[in-house]
């Protein structure tokens, strides 16, 4: 193994996403954004929904959204076992739109805090879903 690269593996319920090494891994930390470089100290770390930077070379090489979950990470190793996940460039603005709808029109009728709970995870999970479009847009300069 590459004594200067890192292990990155991202896996969501329905497929292993990324399998290789990387210069260095940015994740969307619930207490704020993190970056895994070989050598990391031990830690888990929950996740918020947001992307995942990953560079090679110092320059991000490719974006990936997760709805949340959590990392593990070794000083070989970062390991993101997320709740749902994708290429930021596959994200359809329309649909994360239409997820923000339903998540808001979900709070509007919850008669429970678990309703409102979940349909406030559906409406975070849209936001940053949209940000992460914005944020592709605006990096491509469209």
């Amino acid at each position: 193994m590459d004594i200067n690269k890192v292990q990155f593996d991202l896996v969501s319920p329905e497929r292993l996403l990324v399998s290789d090494l990387y210069d260095m891994v940015v994740a969307p930390g619930e207490e704020g954004d993190f970056g895994v470089l070989p050598g990391h100290s031990p830690l888990i770390a929950n996740l918020r929904p947001g992307v995942i930077d990953i560079y090679e070379n110092g320059v991000i090489s490719d974006r990936l959204f997760v709805a949340g979950g959590f990392a593990e990470v070794t000083p070989e190793r970062m390991t993101v076992l997320a709740e749902e996940a994708m290429p930021v460039h596959e994200i359809k603005a329309a649909d994360a739109e239409q997820r923000l709808r339903d998540g808001k029109l979900a709070y509007e009728e919850a008669d429970t805090d678990a309703a409102r709970a979940e349909a406030e995870a559906v409406i975070a999970v849209a936001e940053a879903m949209l940000a992460a479009v914005e944020r592709l847009r605006g990096a491509s300069g469209h």
